[in-house]
C-alpha cells in the first residue's frame, strides 16, 4: 500500500511540531548527511586533516571536534549569506512552493548574484572559500623600532571594504 512514498514518522506532538515542519526538518537533514558523505569535514575551509585513531574516547574526541568545526562553518555561512553565492532570502525562496514535496527554488536574490557575479550593494560575490582567503590577510604585526628604548607597539592591517563588511556581519571588532 505504500510503495513508492515515503512515510516520515516522529515522536514530537503534532502541537509542536506539524507535518509540514517535520517535513521541512527531514529534508535540511541532507545538509548534515552531505557534510558527511562528501568529505567535506575534511575540505580546506575547515582544516581539519584525515586523523586516524584507535582508542574509543579519541575517535568520539575527534568527531566532536569535527562537527564542532562544521557547526561553526554553518554560523559562518548562515551570517556571510549576503555577500556569498549562498540564498540569503529562505523565505522568499519558499513562498512559491505549492508544496513541501515540491523541490526547493532559490530567490531572486540568489538568482541576481549568481548571474551578475554581485551583491546589491554593488560588491563582489564571495564563495565561502575566496572570503576565508581574504579574510585571512588580515593580520596583527608586534612591532619593535629600531630606536633603542623605544616602544614596541601592535599594528592591525587595514581591513578592504569586503572584509570590514564581513567582519560587521559576523559581530567581528578589529579593535584592541
Amino acid at each position: 500500500m505504500l510503495d513508492g512514498f515515503y512515510v516520515i514518522r516522529t515522536n514530537v506532538p503534532a502541537a509542536t511540531l506539524g507535518a509540514a515542519e517535520t517535513l521541512r526538518a527531514y529534508k535540511r537533514l541532507s545538509v548534515v548527511e552531505r557534510a558527511f558523505r562528501s568529505r567535506s569535514m575534511k575540505r580546506m575551509e575547515l582544516k581539519i586533516r584525515p586523523i586516524h585513531h584507535r582508542l574509543a574516547k579519541r575517535v568520539r574526541s575527534h568527531v566532536f571536534l569535527c562537527m564542532l568545526a562544521y557547526y561553526g562553518e554553518w554560523h559562518m555561512r548562515e551570517a556571510l549569506a549576503p555577500i556569498l553565492f549562498d540564498d540569503h532570502e529562505h523565505a522568499a525562496a519558499e513562498e512559491p512552493r505549492t508544496s513541501n514535496v515540491a523541490p526547493a527554488q532559490r530567490s531572486d536574490a540568489a538568482k541576481r548574484k549568481a548571474a551578475s557575479k554581485t551583491c546589491d550593494d554593488g560588491a563582489p560575490v564571495h564563495s565561502f572559500q575566496t572570503l576565508l582567503a581574504d579574510l585571512a590577510t588580515i593580520v596583527r604585526n608586534r612591532m619593535r623600532p629600531r630606536e633603542a628604548g623605544a616602544e614596541t607597539f601592535e599594528l592591525t592591517t587595514t581591513a578592504t571594504a569586503i572584509q570590514r563588511r564581513a567582519l560587521e556581519l559576523l559581530g567581528i571588532s578589529l579593535r584592541v
